[in-house]
C-alpha cells in the first residue's frame, strides 16, 4: 500500500505538477487513510478496499473532530488516489465511486474597503530600501491580484513593466500573464531602481524580485510579519492577511463593471464558480451601504 501511495505522489508531482503544499496534504491525507485501513480495519490491500471501510474512515474523522473542509480533503484524496490505482490497472474496481464528500459552508472572504486599501498602500516610507520594497509588493498585490506565494515566487525577469504585465506561476504550475497599471509599475521600478541592489547580498547572487534583508528571497511568513506591522501603523481595524488584497482585488473589480470572466483569467481560478463568491461580496456591500444611507431602511 505505501508502494501504491507514493505511485500516486509521484504522479502528482511530475505529471500534474502540483505545488508542494498540495503534495504535502495529499500525503498526510494518504498516511492516514492506509494506518486506518491497516490498524483498525485489518485490509492490506487497496484491492480488498469497499466503500464501506472509506465511510468508516471518514467517520472516524468527524467523530475525532475534525471540520467538514477537512473530511471533505480526505475525501478528494482518497478518491483520486482510487480513481489513480483503477487507471493504472493496479486495482480492480474503485470503493470511492459512490463517496459524497460534506457540504461546505460558504464565508464571504473579508475585503478592505478602498479609502483602507489607499491608507494601506500610502503606509510605507521610502526613505529606506525595506520602504521601497513594501510600497511595491502590496501595490502589485492590490493591482493584480495574485496569490502571496506566487508574489514571493516572481523573478526579475518576471516583471515585464514597459509592457505592463507580470507573468506568474499558480496552481499547477500554470502560466497565466496579468495586467498591472500605471501606480504598481511606478512602484516597481523605484523598488528596482532604488532599493533592491541594496538589499541583495554581492555573495549570494539571486534572480528572486522581492529579496529580504538577507538578500534571500522574501518568504510567505516574513511578508505576513510586515504586513501586520503595516496594518499596524494604519491603523487598519479589519482583519487583515495576506489574501485580503486578493479579494479586495476582484471584489473591486466587479463592484466597478469588470466581467467575470476577465476576472477570473486574472486570479487564475480553474473554476468560474470560485469566482463568482465575489458578486455575492458585491452584493453583501450593497445592502449594507443601501441599509446605511436610505432613510427608510
Amino acid at each position: 500500500m505505501k508502494d501504491q501511495i507514493q505511485d500516486f505522489i509521484h504522479y502528482l508531482i511530475v505529471e500534474r505538477g502540483l505545488s508542494t503544499n498540495t503534495i504535502v496534504s495529499y500525503e498526510r491525507d494518504l498516511k492516514s487513510y492506509e494506518k486506518h485501513l491497516k490498524e483498525i480495519q485489518q485490509i492490506d490491500s487497496f484491492n480488498d478496499v469497499t466503500r464501506i471501510h472509506i465511510i468508516q474512515f471518514l467517520k472516524s474523522l468527524k467523530e475525532s473532530g475534525k471540520s467538514s473542509k477537512t473530511i471533505a480533503r480526505h475525501t478528494a484524496s482518497i478518491r483520486n488516489m482510487h480513481q489513480f490505482l483503477l487507471r493504472e490497472k493496479q486495482a480492480n474496481q474503485d470503493p470511492s465511486v459512490m463517496i459524497e464528500s460534506p457540504q461546505l459552508e460558504r464565508h464571504l472572504p473579508k475585503i478592505l474597503s478602498l479609502q483602507e486599501v489607499e491608507k494601506l498602500l500610502d503606509t510605507p516610507k521610502l526613505n529606506t530600501p525595506f520602504g521601497y520594497r513594501d510600497k511595491a509588493m502590496l501595490e502589485l498585490l492590490y493591482a493584480t491580484g495574485i496569490r502571496v506565494s506566487e508574489m514571493i515566487n516572481l523573478n526579475l525577469t518576471d516583471a515585464h513593466l514597459t509592457m505592463g504585465f507580470i507573468r506568474c506561476y499558480g496552481k499547477g504550475n500554470k502560466e497565466r500573464i496579468v495586467p498591472i497599471g500605471k501606480t504598481a509599475t511606478e512602484a516597481l521600478m523605484n523598488y528596482i531602481e532604488n532599493a533592491r541592489g541594496k538589499l541583495l547580498n554581492p555573495k549570494q547572487p539571486t534572480e528572486a524580485l522581492f529579496v529580504n534583508h538577507h538578500g534571500k528571497r522574501i518568504s510567505r511568513q516574513g511578508f505576513w510579519k510586515n504586513l501586520k506591522k503595516i496594518a499596524l501603523e494604519a491603523n487598519i481595524q479589519n482583519e487583515l492577511t495576506p489574501h485580503t488584497l486578493r479579494h479586495s482585488f476582484a471584489t473591486h473589480l466587479l463592484e466597478n463593471g469588470a466581467d467575470l470572466r476577465a476576472v477570473q483569467e486574472m486570479l487564475g481560478h480553474a473554476d468560474i464558480s470560485t469566482t463568482q463568491i465575489y458578486t455575492h461580496v458585491s452584493k453583501t456591500r450593497l445592502k449594507d451601504v443601501y441599509n446605511q444611507f436610505h432613510p427608510r431602511a
